[in-house]
């Protein structure tokens, strides 16, 4: 139950994200609606596909999308006072909520992975494809290249997460401490790589500029 609540928390803030991209984009109410969506149930879709669970979560129990949609509305109810200076402890509590539903999603995505009999590389794909697809498909979207493969350590953190998963399974955990650990884990490594600006390394060219 808890777990639920918290995919459902999850799912409201990854859509917020959205959601206020979209808006960034100046996209209509409908274009915002839309990506909010995608945003907030895009990466459990797409993993569900993958495993051949079909439907898929978000359009057997409608809470997923009714929430993002109601997500949607509610920033563009808000948006000019999210503009104010006062909201900054606001926008800061929203950064945190989504690495909060980074952690929830790699560890509901590598457990249905592992769930469904996936290997180890099956188990970390399916848990970065749950946490991170729908930021993937938003950013398409909005013709930016997806913001997980060029910073902020987001997709790295979920791989992580999951290669944590796959440990504590193998240790033999209660089944209760797991997903707490490593949602608590997720969440902190990217809370300090935000706070840090850790990125992976890009590759440079070796000849020198004239």
């Amino acid at each position: 139950m808890i777990l639920f609540i918290l995919d459902l928390a999850g799912t409201a803030i990854f859509a917020i994200t959205g959601a206020l991209k979209a808006i960034r984009h100046k996209l209509d109410w409908l274009g915002i609606l839309v990506l909010a969506a995608i945003t907030g149930v895009g990466g459990g879709v797409f993993r569900d596909l993958i495993l051949g669970n079909t439907p898929p979560a978000a359009f057997q129990n409608e809470a997923y999308l009714i929430l993002s949609l109601v997500a949607a509305i509610l920033i563009i109810i808000l948006f000019p006072l999210l503009t104010h200076d006062k909201a900054a402890p606001l926008r800061q509590f929203i950064m945190v909520g989504d690495a909060i539903g980074l952690g929830v999603f790699t560890f509901i995505g590598a457990y249905k992975g592992l769930e469904a009999g996936l290997g180890p590389v099956g188990v970390l794909f399916t848990g970065a494809v749950t946490s991170c697809g729908g930021g993937m498909i938003r950013d398409m979207l909005v013709k930016e290249i997806p913001a997980l493969l060029k910073k902020d350590f987001y997709a790295t953190a979920s791989i992580m997460g999951s290669l944590l998963f796959l440990g504590l399974n193998k240790l033999g955990l209660p089944t209760w401490l797991v997903p707490f650990t490593v949602v608590f884990f997720t969440t902190s490594l990217r809370l300090f790589a935000m706070k840090m600006a850790l990125s992976l390394p890009i590759p440079h060219s070796g000849k020198n500029k004239s």
